[in-house]
Formats: structure tokens, sequence, C-alpha cells
């Protein structure tokens, strides 16, 4: 599962790694975050017509045919495993594929005889990690029908590589670059391709440390939040 995400920088930087434009409604100065969680502002990178665009999305798919928006708050995460077939995310699978940037995420240690502690993890190579997600466009029928549409987005999650050293039993779907147009474009690569992408990444991807607890809550916010922190002891 990622629950929790840092976001810091700028969504330029994003568009210009991934070749995109910024979309025209996005805001020209977004703050930045180092604990984003569901139901926070992710960006994310879809392909419309040959052209990559860049924009806002709320954490948490709200499907087409949802009559209940709150639906979203139970899926900000998708197993990869059964996204070409769920209901919720099949329709999204297919034809709304979108890349989420982000600068590291979260997860707590659960593994026995260690502190509950969270880890933040990073690229290696301490690039922004290209996290598969799908999107969502959702209509609320009380409005008029010409009324902006809610746009959602939700990661895509697979089994853990050797990076993760057990800390969970689930990871984000990592995508690296030269498999960004593979998941991107709908028209060209089928969902054979894009299921074929739905992988733990290559050892040696991610790299992590403890950090406060203080992530726990989306109350608190700020650089320390990626500070390392020592465990504390459980004697």
């Amino acid at each position: 599962m990622c629950g929790r995400i840092a976001l810091f920088s700028p969504p330029i930087r994003f568009a210009r790694l991934l070749d995109a434009t910024l979309a025209a409604e996005l805001e020209e100065n977004i703050e930045p975050s180092w604990n984003v969680g569901p139901q926070r502002r992710l960006f994310g990178v879809y392909e419309h017509a040959g052209e990559r665009i860049l924009d806002s999305y709320g954490w948490g798919l709200l499907p087409s045919w949802a009559k209940d928006p709150s639906i979203s708050n139970r899926l900000f995460n998708a197993r990869g495993e059964t996204v070409a077939e769920k209901p919720s995310f099949r329709t999204a699978f297919k034809k709304r594929p979108c890349i989420i940037p982000v600068d590291g995420f979260y997860e707590w240690d659960h593994r026995s005889g260690h502190e509950k502690q969270p880890h933040f993890f990073t690229r290696r190579d301490d690039e922004p990690l290209f996290l598969a997600g799908l999107y969502e466009l959702w209509h609320d029928p009380t409005t008029p029908e010409d009324a902006p549409s809610r746009q959602t987005c939700t990661v895509v999650t697979t089994t853990p590589n050797e990076d993760m050293d057990e800390i969970h039993d689930r990871m984000p779907v990592v995508i690296e670059s030269n498999n960004v147009a593979g998941w991107l474009d709908a028209s060209e690569h089928g969902p054979e391709e894009r299921l074929a992408l739905i992988r733990p990444a290559p050892k040696g991807t991610l790299s992590h440390y403890g950090v406060n607890p203080a992530v726990g809550s989306v109350r608190n916010e700020g650089p320390e939040l990626i500070e390392p922190a020592e465990p504390r002891s459980l004697f």
C-alpha cells in the first residue's frame, strides 16, 4: 500500500522530465508538500492526441459511474494483479493511464522486532519517481452538464522488490523513463503491454531510511519530515 507521498518539486520540473506541458488551468504557485495523504492533490501526466499534459488530481479514484463520491476514499491504490478486471479500475486502466511523478513515498516498518517507524523511499539516483497511475473524470449529477468534471487518480501497486527490505508487502509500480510511452499511449500500446509493466522495480532502484513518526498525521508538514530519525528503542 502506498498511502503517504512527498511532493515538493515544482510541477514544471516534473513536466520537463516527462516532456509534458502544464495544463492551462494548473495554478502557477503550488505549495510544496512533504506529507500528501489520500484526498489531497497529486500531479499526473496523461497523453492526448500525441501531447503529454501535466495536471492536478485528487488522490483517490472516483469512477465515472459512481453515485457516492465517498467511494474515492478507499480507491487511492489499485492492485496491479486485478486492475484490469476490477469494476472500479478496468475502464481507467484501458483508457486513462497516467504517470504520477513524486519525490518519494513513505511506508511503515511492520517487521517483527522492529519499531513501527515510517521509512522514506526515494530513487537511489535522487531523481523523481514515476509511478504508474490511472485517472478518471467524474461529473457531479447535481451540477449543470457543462460544470467542470472532478479529476481523480490512483497509484497502481505490485509485490515488493528487495529494496523494500520486507518493510511492506506492497510497493508502487515504478515506471522507468524508457517505459513511460508504453504506459501512457493507450492508442499505440494495448492493455496487454501495460500489464507487462506492472512488476516490481529492479533491485537497486530504491533506497530508504527511517524518519519521524510525525508524518503519520497529515496535519504535520515541512522538510523536517524527511530528515533521518533513529528508531526508538523497544526496551
